[in-house]
């Protein structure tokens, strides 16, 4: 578990044991991520390389330089207010249009309902002129119980089949605003 000192914005790394009858559950292969006690919490692939930062949390598939993949994660707790009619749709295809890498395709926006967010995630297809290669990036916004994240996912063109399902289960496990009082249990209690 990562927490943040107020005063110089660094990361503390925490380990907890898990209690017996805890309840986290992810899928085979994969490991729980929470952060701020919930705000967001996903699955991940347990063997990949955890690089937090000032503003994000980085998760990789090998230790730098040796990576190919990264996914990224930064979040906003948001006042309390109706964010009902905030246009997710709209804010995420001006992201994708903003992209200054060399783009050759860019998907279509997908929707994803949750009973308690609302998530819109798309994807373009461009070319690395480091590596003069094909590459993806996922994008996806979130915004749920007055928490807001934005999700990034690049990887190469050629590791499109592998990856795809890490994307596919970071999106269905991904919560928002389920606050946890107890880590080494598990369970959300409403505050």
């Amino acid at each position: 578990m990562a927490k943040r000192k107020k005063d110089d914005l660094k990361w503390i790394k925490e380990t907890l044991e898990l209690k017996d009858d805890h309840r986290w559950q992810c899928s085979p292969g994969y490991k729980v991520f929470v952060a701020d006690r919930g705000a967001v919490r996903f699955d991940v692939p347990q063997n990949w390389f955890f690089e937090p930062d000032v503003k994000s949390f980085k998760f990789l598939d090998r230790e730098p330089p040796d990576d190919d993949c990264r996914l990224e994660m930064s979040f906003t707790r948001l006042p309390d207010a109706d964010w009902s009619l905030f246009p997710l749709q709209h804010t995420l295809k001006k992201i994708l249009q903003d992209d200054e890498r060399d783009v050759i395709e860019r998907g279509e926006v997908i929707t994803l309902k949750r009973q308690t967010a609302r998530i819109v995630w798309a994807e373009i297809k461009f070319i690395d002129t480091q590596d003069s290669r094909e590459a993806f990036s996922r994008t996806c916004i979130g915004l749920g119980s007055n928490v807001q994240c934005l999700i990034t996912f690049d990887y190469w063109a050629d590791q499109a089949e592998e990856l795809t399902p890490v994307w596919d289960e970071v999106l269905r496990s991904l919560t928002l605003g389920l606050y946890i009082r107890d880590p080494m249990s598990g369970t959300a209690f409403p505050d």
